[in-house]
C-alpha cells in the first residue's frame, strides 16, 4: 500500500490550546482512518509545519484521510496550509488537488 504524507503549516493557536497537543491531534485523526507511519513537528523558515505519515490506497483516499487530519488540527490551531504528498521510490511527489 502506498505511502503518503500530509503536511500541515499551522499559524495561531486557539485560545487556551497548548502547543504540544496539535501533533498528537492530526496523528490521531489519521490513526482513526488508517496505519499512522511517523509523526513529526518541524519549523521552516519561522513556520510551524507537522508532519504525519500514512497508508492509503490511493490518492483520493490520501485526500481524504489528508483533509480530516486538517479539520482535526484546524479546531486546534489555525492550518495556513496542507499539501498532500505522496512516497515514490526515495522521492515524495505532490499529489495534484481532486478536480472533479
Amino acid at each position: 500500500m502506498p505511502s503518503y504524507r500530509v503536511t500541515l503549516t499551522v499559524g495561531a493557536l486557539r485560545p487556551g490550546v497548548p502547543p504540544e497537543s496539535v501533533l498528537p491531534a492530526a496523528a490521531d485523526a489519521v490513526k482513526e482512518l488508517t496505519t499512522l507511519e511517523a509523526s513529526s513537528v518541524a519549523v521552516v523558515r519561522g513556520e510551524p509545519r507537522l508532519v504525519v505519515r500514512f497508508t492509503a490506497e490511493d490518492d483520493e483516499i490520501a485526500r481524504q484521510i489528508a483533509a480530516h487530519a486538517a479539520s482535526v488540527a484546524g479546531q486546534l490551531a489555525e492550518v495556513l496550509d496542507a499539501r498532500v504528498t505522496r512516497r515514490s521510490r526515495n522521492r515524495w511527489l505532490r499529489v495534484p488537488e481532486d478536480r472533479g
